[in-house]
């Protein structure tokens, strides 16, 4: 439920209605613009009377949320979210571009690709620690060592990190050392470790099932927001269709649906959408057209030899052109690079 009052409603009849639906178990979202000030009203509020709060001449409206994301929905927060990741904000006016490896392989590996990204104009560095895999067989990553290697390249370069987490014994760990916390496609619906995210002033960057609909996305970050952690970034990766072409199929649609149903902040992955470096350009600048406030795009110095998903890296000489292509399309879109 959303209580909107009218422009220069006293603060004490406002503290009137805050505590009345206090009293009744609800949490309030209070959202104070320039000229209004909206209460979001947490909790089940079927069947509680809105003209018990109507009936203050200082209230100018009271309307039911349909949908069962509240903290995450728009009409709760008029405003689009700006998330800080250190001294990075995603969200505003500025594009950011996360670059980096699939995965953490050496020292040397990781240090290289950050100073190539940073100079091509990258403001976060990602990297692969701990890897969910299809097959038990496959590279799992290198883990505690990967997660050293990654931190310690960001630092030298002065670049926030961001790196996937598998599991809610971890969430202590990678709170001391990562800047954004990614939960991967496949640890959406993981709702214990969504709660204990929720439970860290971390930014978390929540990547899209690889079969959820757009409000079972929304619902997710719910858990992260309503565990008190405010700080969400939204990442479409691509879903899986009937199509077997690509390694995914990229949905920039879910980018104006999260736009008008959210305010917060989403990037796009276009490099696990296909699944193949060459298309990872054209569908970079679509999603730049389409609103997203970002990019993550791997980016490796000798994709032939990675140890990970070397067929959709690109290389940092094709990284460094696509960025500069895409500070010329910004402007059209009323963004920056």
């Amino acid at each position: 439920m959303i209580v909107v009052f009218k422009p220069g409603a006293p603060e004490n009849e406002k503290a009137k209605i805050k505590n009345m639906l206090i009293k009744a178990n609800f949490q309030i979202n209070e959202i104070v613009g320039q000229n209004l000030t909206i209460y979001g009203v947490i909790g089940d509020t079927s069947s509680y009377d809105p003209r018990t709060i109507s009936v203050n001449a200082w209230v100018d409206k009271v309307m039911r949320v349909q949908e069962p994301y509240k903290l995450a929905n728009r009409l709760f927060h008029p405003e689009n979210s700006i998330i800080n990741v250190k001294d990075v904000q995603i969200g505003g006016k500025r594009l950011v571009i996360m670059a980096g490896p699939c995965s953490v392989e050496t020292q040397t590996q990781i240090n290289t690709v950050a100073k190539a990204v940073k100079e091509s104009g990258a403001a976060i560095l990602r990297g692969g620690a701990f890897k969910p895999r299809t097959s038990p067989y496959s590279f799992q990553g290198l883990k505690e060592k990967g997660l050293e290697m990654l931190v310690k390249a960001g630092r030298k370069n002065k670049l926030p990190v961001v790196t996937e987490i598998m599991s809610a014994d971890k969430v202590e760990e990678f709170a001391a050392c990562v800047d954004l916390i990614q939960v991967g496609a496949r640890n959406m619906q993981n709702y214990e470790l969504l709660k204990a995210l929720g439970k860290t002033k971390v930014p978390v960057l929540l990547k899209r099932g690889l079969s959820a609909t757009i409000e079972e996305w929304l619902m997710s970050a719910e858990y992260i927001m309503s565990s008190g952690n405010k700080n969400v970034v939204l990442c479409e990766r691509g879903i899986r269709t009937f199509e077997t072409y690509t390694r995914n199929t990229l949905d920039l649609s879910a980018v104006s649906a999260i736009k008008k149903l959210s305010h917060l902040p989403i990037i796009v992955d276009p490099s696990h959408a296909a699944g193949m470096w060459w298309m990872v350009e054209p569908l970079a600048k679509a999603a730049i057209a389409a609103g997203a406030d970002g990019l993550m795009i791997e980016v490796h110095n000798d994709p032939a030899n990675a140890w990970c998903d070397g067929a959709q890296s690109l290389k940092p000489e094709r990284f460094a052109t696509l960025l500069e292509q895409l500070r010329a399309l910004a402007p059209l879109v009323g963004r920056e690079l």
